[in-house]
């Protein structure tokens, strides 16, 4: 795994320096991978899926967003920033990317709310695809479905979701009629975090598996469209 630093488009914005991640070859087929609300980008979820998909020939870039770098300075836990911000600090990103490293084939992806924050981007700014995983379509605190970012997103959309999570499981989701025009994935029994019950007969490596197999089949079937 490498790193690079993203300074002077961010701190022109007034945004702090970034390090991102890497992992496997940048030069074709690259995935920015951004975390959810809770977890940086160096959690046990986001390394293994990012190592996952990098054995297949795929880069991966990793990065914290404003708060997460906020974060890490500091010791400080903090919300997370508002969206124009989470926004804004994406897109900078993602030019930072292509500058560097000018890949053939660009993907975003991310988990929980940086799918949410992918499938917007994907609105005004041109990639071959978005994959959101565990895409958190009911707040927790009450009030409509999050359907709005998959409606927009100008981009082809995959969504990985446990058959059981909180934030929107498969009975509740597959109703919506939007729905059908995304490639849907449900992992067995897995909970936001792709997590099953012992009692299902699945394990938490082989939802990551699936989950890691899915993404690869989403993102090769946009190279063949």
């Amino acid at each position: 795994m490498n790193c690079f630093l993203v300074k002077d488009s961010l701190e022109a914005e007034g945004l702090l320096e970034s390090e991102c991640l890497i992992d496997g070859d940048m030069s074709e087929t690259v995935v920015i991978f951004t975390h959810g609300a809770g977890a940086n980008m160096r959690s046990c979820f986001m390394e293994r899926m990012a190592k996952g998909l990098s054995q297949s020939n795929i880069g991966v870039v990793r990065f914290n967003l404003p708060y997460m770098r906020a974060n890490e300075i500091d010791g400080k836990r903090r919300p997370p920033d508002r969206a124009p911000k989470l926004l804004k600090d994406f897109n900078l990103h993602i030019e930072a990317i292509k500058d560097k490293f000018a890949p053939k084939r660009l993907f975003l992806m991310g988990k929980s709310m940086g799918g949410r924050m992918a499938a917007m981007v994907a609105e005004k700014t041109s990639v071959d695809g978005v994959i959101c995983l565990g895409y958190p379509f009911i707040p927790l605190k009450g009030g409509d479905p999050r359907l709005a970012p998959i409606e927009l997103s100008q981009a082809p959309l995959c969504v990985i979701q446990g058959e059981r999570d909180k934030f929107g499981g498969r009975e509740l989701v597959e109703s919506w009629p939007i729905m059908h025009q995304t490639q849907l994935y449900w992992l067995v029994d897995g909970d936001h975090s792709f997590v099953p019950r012992k009692s299902s007969g699945m394990t938490e490596d082989m939802n990551l598996g699936i989950a890691i197999s899915c993404c690869i089949d989403f993102i090769q079937g946009q190279k063949n469209a």
